[in-house]
C-alpha cells in the first residue's frame, strides 16, 4: 500500500465561543487549528491541475464554518466535527485535526491545551 501524500493547513487562528464554562461561550476566545489531510495527489501533481487535488481555500472555509457556526463545550467536539465535515466534503482518505486552546481557565501556568484526532474513511 502506497503511503498517503499530505496537505496541511497549519496554525489557523479562529475566534469562537467554545468552552465548558458559560463565560467562555459568552465572551469567546482564540483557538488555533491544524489540519493534515492524507490522499494520493500524484495525478494532480503530474498534471499540475487543481481540480485533481484538494482546493485548500475550500477546506479553510469549511473549517471556519464548522468552528464558528455552533458553540461547543469541548474542543474534542470541535475537532471531531471538523474531521467529519472534511471527510464528507473532500476526497481525502484520512484527516488529522489539532485544536489548541491558548487561554485555559485553570489555576496554573501552561502554554495551551491541545487535542488531536485522526479519522479515516
Amino acid at each position: 500500500m502506497k503511503p498517503l501524500d499530505k496537505i496541511k493547513l497549519t496554525h489557523m487562528i479562529v475566534y469562537a465561543h467554545h468552552g465548558a464554562i458559560e463565560e467562555e461561550r459568552r465572551l469567546g476566545q482564540r483557538f488555533e487549528i491544524d489540519v493534515e489531510m492524507g490522499l494520493d495527489f500524484s495525478h494532480a501533481a503530474q498534471a499540475d491541475k487543481l481540480d485533481l487535488s484538494i482546493d485548500y481555500e475550500k477546506v479553510y472555509n469549511k473549517i471556519i464554518e464548522v468552528v464558528t457556526e455552533k458553540k461547543y463545550y469541548l474542543i474534542e467536539a470541535v475537532a471531531e466535527n471538523i474531521a467529519g465535515k472534511i471527510l464528507a466534503a473532500f476526497a481525502v482518505e484520512e484527516v488529522t485535526v489539532r485544536v489548541r486552546k491558548p487561554s485555559v481557565p485553570i489555576k496554573g501556568s501552561l502554554d495551551h491545551v491541545e487535542v488531536e484526532i485522526t479519522r479515516r474513511r
